[in-house]
């Protein structure tokens, strides 16, 4: 009896440190606030237009981009998106809208690299969560009182002493990579009777994800 409980012991402090070693080796991922999800989004005519003009036909194409916040009763994505606008969508339901690799969200998260970068990732949640129920901008123009997705980050985060945004805007680009203009395009502004505004300073997640100050510390899909 007494050999049995010493193997007996033995097997368990062995699985026990097998545990600790495994959990050393392979931490469970935790989001912090202000972390950004890159979403490829489920096909549609919109998420096909944005990868035919800013995607990158050797990697996936980020179609959308939302803000982490830890809530009192959860994870949320603070995400800007048609028909509701800014917006505070649980996680598991953020997950679920995105496509999927292999069974798995095609989602990456991407934190910011800064010397004040937990400071300022807790400020643009704050600033983030300022634009709740602002329409959604399916016009894609700056200073209207809408936001699109991407828009809603860059307005988020800035700079803790200047105030300035901490990410880039570029000329915007709405043909796909031979040149031409979808016809998506041309019908989404024609029934907003607006012109098209290619070249309009602006941003879009694949763009925003090759921000030097951002890295990819995630992959929900490996």
């Amino acid at each position: 009896m007494k050999n049995s409980a010493k193997i007996l012991s033995a097997i368990i402090y062995n699985i026990g440190i097998l545990i600790i070693t495994v959990s050393c080796e392979h931490p469970e991922f935790q989001l912090q606030d202000g972390d950004l999800l890159f979403q490829v989004s489920k096909a549609g005519e919109m998420s096909q237009a944005i990868t035919s003009a800013t995607g990158n036909p050797d990697s996936l194409s980020f179609t959308h981009v939302a803000i982490v916040s830890h809530e009192s009763d959860g994870i949320y994505a603070l995400e800007a998106v048609p028909e509701r606008g800014v917006t505070m969508t649980p996680l598991p339901e953020f997950l679920n809208n995105a496509a999927k690799i292999e069974g798995r969200p095609a989602v990456i998260v991407a934190r910011l690299q800064t010397r004040r970068a937990k400071e300022t990732a807790r400020s643009a949640v704050l600033k983030a969560k300022s634009f709740l129920g602002q329409p959604y901008d399916y016009s894609f123009r700056p200073d209207n009182g809408k936001i699109y997705c991407s828009e809603l980050v860059w307005e988020s985060f800035r700079d803790p002493l200047s105030g300035m945004p901490l990410f880039s805007t570029r000329p915007m680009n709405f043909r796909a990579a031979d040149g031409t203009m979808p016809r998506f395009w041309e019908e989404h502004f024609a029934t907003l009777g607006e012109p098209i505004p290619e070249g309009v300073q602006g941003t879009n997640p694949n763009d925003l994800l090759r921000e030097k100050n951002l890295k990819v510390i995630y992959r929900y899909y490996r």
